[in-house]
């Protein structure tokens, strides 16, 4: 692969069963890929994906095909609280999986058997992340890590900065690349200045997904953040399987692999090692081409 060892991505989803909420209305499998939305249906997974289930398994055979290492499990709202099915796949697959427990606005989240606890904060009821002071600092107590995605642009990173601040030796994932096409977005990948603070780029596919492959204007992004924060602190993501309604898992990573305007030595780093370090990973080998038949 060029040059590349290991690739890890750093924010997908699973799910067993897909029964969640969003502004106030079910996300619910409607079969052939697609799920109620706001009201309506939308293609939330490949079509060929007929029966709602959003396996490991489905996403192992895209892995080793794409010769992605290992991965973390984020979670969200939308989707429902997969506790207990990730629970399950991170003890049937100790080397390749990390996840995350869903916050939930309620005092009794899941830490135990987790690596990181997720946290929507662009869609808490009360979006002042200050108050979730004792949260952070309990997880930053168990030697765990935070995944968050932020609300769009600036509104909420002085917060974080306020919880940074108070929680040094706390891991913390910021999502979806800072929202990059938001007014604003630079504010969220300075936050990667802090020592334990990482940015990882889960659904920047989605985000210039009408600009399409090769995603020429999510590179020159990729370039500003590592002129902002430094490449040591960007770590790839698919957003895998939403993404994968209009391309592959290989293309999503693909891309990067492709592009002249990053070095061999940052695609190593965005790629699989910043996250390797984030997500303590152990060793891992590079997995063999499986030949297609094209």
């Amino acid at each position: 692969m060029n040059g590349i060892n290991y690739i890890i991505d750093a924010h997908l989803h699973l799910w067993e069963k897909q029964d969640g909420m969003i502004g106030g209305l079910p996300v619910k499998d409607l079969g052939s890929g697609r799920s109620s939305f706001l009201g309506e249906a939308r293609q939330m997974m490949p079509a060929y994906i007929d029966d709602g289930k959003n396996t490991a398994e489905r996403l192992l055979g895209n892995m080793d095909y794409a010769r992605v290492n290992a991965c973390a499990v984020t979670q969200e709202y939308m989707d429902g609280n997969q506790d207990e099915y990730l629970l399950r796949v991170r003890k049937k697959y100790p080397d390749r999986f990390r996840v995350c427990s869903l916050y939930e606005e309620k005092p009794d989240y899941r830490t135990e058997g987790f690596d990181g606890v997720k946290i929507c904060a662009s869609r808490l009821k009360d979006r002042d992340l200050k108050k979730l002071l004792p949260v952070f600092k309990d997880i930053e107590k168990r030697d765990m890590y935070v995944s968050i995605d932020l609300a769009d642009g600036d509104e909420q990173t002085d917060d974080m900065q306020y919880l940074i601040d108070r929680c040094p030796s706390l891991r913390i994932a910021v999502g979806h690349f800072g929202m990059v096409t938001t007014k604003g977005w630079q504010k969220q990948i300075k936050l990667a200045k802090n020592e334990n603070v990482y940015i990882e780029s889960g659904g920047l596919t989605w985000l210039f997904n009408r600009e399409y492959y090769p995603f020429p204007s999510a590179i020159d992004a990729v370039r500003e953040a590592i002129g902002i924060c430094g490449v040591k602190k960007l770590m790839w993501g698919s957003d895998y399987p939403r993404t994968m309604t209009e391309i592959t898992y290989k293309m999503a990573m693909r891309f990067i692999l492709e592009t002249p305007k990053l070095s061999l030595e940052e695609k190593r780093a965005f790629l699989g090692e910043n996250a390797k370090e984030f997500f303590r990973f152990g060793p891992l080998e590079r997995l063999p081409e499986i030949p297609n038949m094209l």
